[in-house]
C-alpha cells in the first residue's frame, strides 16, 4: 500500500501546511491573522495551495537579497477583455499599458511593470509563452500564472456577408484585413496560421493603421474600416460581429515572484475565484477559466 504525504496533495490542512513549512500550528494560525500566508477556507476550514506557499517561501527569500526593488502596479503586455473586466471589478488597484505582448515582455524585464498578459505562440512547437523562446529565461524568480484560454479566430461583419470561413480567405481579393501591431501575440499568431497553410502576408490587404487592443480591431470591422480580422471571440460578441473560431490559445499572467503577494495581484486573483467572475467569463463567450490560478512556470 503506498502512503501519501502532504506533498502529494495540491492543498494542505493547517497541520500538514505546519508541517511542511516547519512552524508550529500556532504560528500558521497567527500568519493566517496577519494576512502574511496564502490560504483559503472551504466549509469553514483553512486550506493552504502547496504551490502558493512554495512561491510565498521563495519570495521571501528573496525580498533580503540586494537589488531587490519595488515595481510599480501597472499591468502591461496584450489586452483580455475579460482581465479588462476583472481589473475594474476587483479594485485591483492595477494601471493598464497594453500596448501588445512583446511590449509586456520588455516592460517587465525592465522593472516598468508588476505584470505583463501575455499570448504569445512559439513558431517552432506551438506552444505559448514558453520563457525560453520569449527572452524571460534569465528571471531568476519568473513567475507565469495561467489566466484563461481563449478561442482566437476570424472576427466579421455582421451576418459573414463576404462568406469568409478559413485563413485561405483572407487573401481573396478585395479582403481588407484589420490588423494589430508589430509585436502584438495576434500578430505573431497570424504569421503562424498563415504559414501553416502556406500563404504570405505579402498577399493579404492590410488597413493602413494597426489596432491596438482587441476592442479596436472589432471596432475597425463594425465600422466597416476592414473586412475580417484575428481576435478572440468575446470581442466580436462585444460589437455583434460574426465569428468563425480557428485556435484556442493559453492567456497567461508573468511577474516576478514577489509580486505575487502584491494587494493587486492577490485582490485580482481572489476575485477570479467568485462566482460572479465565472458568470462574466460564461456570458463573454470563447474563455475557459478553469485552469486560472495554476503556476504553470516556476523559476
Amino acid at each position: 500500500m503506498s502512503h501519501q504525504t502532504s506533498a502529494d496533495h495540491d492543498y494542505l490542512t493547517t497541520a500538514e501546511a505546519a508541517d511542511y513549512l516547519r512552524l508550529k500550528p500556532r504560528k500558521v494560525y497567527d500568519l493566517v491573522r496577519q494576512g502574511q500566508i496564502p490560504c483559503t477556507r472551504a466549509t469553514g476550514k483553512l486550506l493552504f495551495p502547496r504551490q502558493s506557499l512554495d512561491l510565498w517561501l521563495m519570495s521571501h527569500l528573496e525580498g533580503d537579497m540586494p537589488g531587490a526593488r519595488a515595481v510599480p502596479a501597472v499591468l502591461a503586455g496584450s489586452h483580455d477583455p475579460l482581465l479588462e473586466w476583472a481589473l475594474r471589478e476587483s479594485g485591483a488597484d492595477l494601471a493598464t499599458l497594453c500596448h501588445g505582448s512583446g511590449d509586456g515582455v520588455r516592460r517587465l524585464l525592465a522593472g516598468e511593470a508588476m505584470v505583463a498578459g501575455l499570448h504569445l505562440v512559439d513558431p517552432t512547437s506551438g506552444r505559448y509563452n514558453r520563457p525560453e523562446a520569449l527572452g524571460l529565461a534569465g528571471m531568476r524568480d519568473l513567475v507565469v500564472v495561467r489566466w484563461a484560454r481563449r478561442r482566437q479566430g476570424l472576427l466579421l461583419a455582421p451576418g459573414n456577408p463576404l462568406g469568409l470561413g478559413s485563413i485561405k480567405d483572407l487573401a481573396r481579393p478585395g479582403v481588407r484585413l484589420a490588423h494589430r501591431q508589430a509585436g502584438a501575440g495576434a500578430q505573431r499568431l497570424l504569421a503562424w496560421l498563415l504559414a501553416r497553410v502556406g500563404v504570405s502576408a505579402e498577399a493579404l490587404a492590410f488597413t493602413v493603421h494597426p489596432s491596438r487592443s482587441e476592442d479596436d480591431l472589432a471596432l475597425a470591422i463594425r465600422q466597416g474600416e476592414a473586412d475580417a480580422g484575428l481576435g478572440v471571440e468575446a470581442a466580436a460578441r462585444r460589437q455583434g460581429l460574426a465569428f468563425v473560431a480557428l485556435h484556442e490559445e493559453a492567456f497567461d499572467l508573468a511577474l516576478r515572484r514577489r509580486s505575487y503577494f502584491e494587494p493587486p495581484l492577490q485582490r485580482l486573483l481572489a476575485f477570479a475565484l467568485t462566482t460572479r467572475f465565472r458568470a462574466q467569463a460564461e456570458a463573454m463567450g470563447g474563455y475557459d477559466v478553469s485552469e486560472l490560478g495554476e503556476v504553470v512556470y516556476n523559476a
